[in-house]
């Protein structure tokens, strides 16, 4: 198992987690970011820098992810994307995306897009919260026990 970081959005809190289940466990770690990344010196921890532009770190993480590996990841297209490839995709807040409930999760951020692109102020997502911290670290304990 690869561990896949779409780091752009990724909360800072969540890397921290990562980069120590990296260490822990030894599986690599690779976060994906259009900007550089400062990541700790363990040698299973890099981060890649592609180009600007829209949709060109999650371009790289569908064409590199394997089935098999975890992808963490709040774009619901990206983990419509990984998950068609066989691996897995679980968001910042614990949400993991499965075969079953992703098309539901497209469904919905298409009809917000529409929404927001008829005038509809529909807000932004809540602000982090340490019980998304929490639910993001039992989440992910519970994939790598599994594993």
């Amino acid at each position: 198992m690869h561990i896949w970081v779409d780091a752009d959005a990724c909360p800072g809190v969540i890397k921290e987690i990562l980069y120590r289940v990296a260490e822990r466990t030894r599986l690599p770690l690779t976060l994906v970011a259009n900007q550089w990344l400062k990541t700790p010196p363990y040698p299973g921890i890099r981060s890649v820098q592609v180009a600007k532009g829209f949709d060109v770190a999650d371009n790289h993480i569908a064409e590199n992810v394997q089935a098999g590996d975890l992808v963490i990841t709040a774009d619901i297209p990206l983990a419509a994307a990984v998950i068609d490839k066989g691996a897995l995709a679980l968001n910042p807040r614990g949400e993991l995306y499965s075969k079953e409930n992703i098309r539901q999760a497209l469904d919905m951020r298409n009809f917000m897009d529409v929404l927001r692109g008829s005038g509809v102020e529909t807000g932004g997502p809540p602000p982090f919260s340490q019980a998304d911290r929490q639910a993001f670290a039992n989440q992910l304990d519970r994939l790598l026990a599994r594993r």
